[in-house]
């Protein structure tokens, strides 16, 4: 395996300041000293810190949608059954150390104008998300698929948020009793 470039080094050393600091309170001075790049390289691959922000996001679009899809591949051979490990793949993400809560949310959060792109990212990651449980509602037979996939997305979100701000025990496997209903109810 080939060994990342200085400038995915930097992209990978960036995406966990940012999703355990935020973006707006993570300067590019924290950057330099954390990441040991100096300004001057940082800027030879960033013209600016918020295109820096962008390539995280696009990094970490990839990391989640990898993990995500093959845990639910490995957990379930249905695409019913996959629906369902949607909410246990989240239950061993939020248990897991790596979980602080969901940096495209927080992108959402700290630029709010949805014409940002930083926000437009995160919104692409959010309807990527949404459209891939479509996909396996679709797969399983259910009638209005992307009514489906909107609930469950609501509830995968919300089970997030509430595991960050309420604590880890109960979102998830909250979020799981729910959604087996939704699903139990809209498959044929």
């Amino acid at each position: 395996m080939a060994r990342p470039s200085k400038q995915e080094e930097l992209v990978e050393k960036a995406l966990k300041i940012f999703y355990r600091d935020g973006f707006h309170a993570t300067g590019m001075d924290k950057l330099v000293e954390e990441t040991g790049i100096s300004k001057t390289s940082m800027y030879k691959y960033f013209r600016t810190k918020e295109d820096l922000i962008l390539a995280t996001l696009e990094l970490r679009d990839q990391q989640f949608r990898d993990m995500m899809t093959t845990r639910i591949e490995a957990l379930a051979d249905t695409p019913k059954g996959k629906l369902v490990a949607c909410f246990d793949t989240l239950q061993e993400w939020i248990a897991s150390d790596a979980f602080n809560c969901c940096m495209f949310i927080k992108a959402a959060s700290e630029y709010q104008n949805p014409s940002h792109p930083i926000h437009a990212i995160a919104a692409k990651h959010k309807n990527t998300m949404t459209t891939y449980m479509a996909g396996l509602a679709r797969d399983a037979g259910v009638g209005d698929p992307e009514g489906l996939a909107r609930q469950l997305m609501l509830l995968k979100e919300g089970a997030i948020v509430t595991a960050h701000i309420q604590g880890k025990a109960y979102a998830a496997p909250d979020a799981k009793d729910a959604a087996r209903i939704l699903i139990e109810h809209a498959c044929p």
